[in-house]
């Protein structure tokens, strides 16, 4: 290895959102991060609520005139027509 390249490798403190902290090793001396092991739905077994409101009636009327043209019964072919 090339000596003086390399970036030192330190002793970390992470700092999560929710409080929690734990060390671990990097190049930098202190990271910040939103989601941890303790606080992610995958480790936790809760599910966190994502905010979708409006998301799927937007979807329904931008698609829904594309519905209005075939009835029911009929292909997608017939409705074309």
């Amino acid at each position: 290895m090339k000596k003086e390249i390399h970036p030192e490798y330190h002793k970390s403190l992470v700092h999560c959102a929710c409080g929690h902290e734990f060390e671990t090793g990097s190049t930098l001396k202190e990271i910040k991060v939103e989601i941890c092991s303790k606080c992610h739905p995958f480790f936790t077994g809760k599910q966190k609520l994502v905010d979708t409101a409006g998301r799927v009636e937007r979807f329904k009327r931008k698609y829904e005139k594309f519905n209005k043209q075939t009835s029911p019964g009929m292909s997608a072919e017939e409705g074309k027509k």
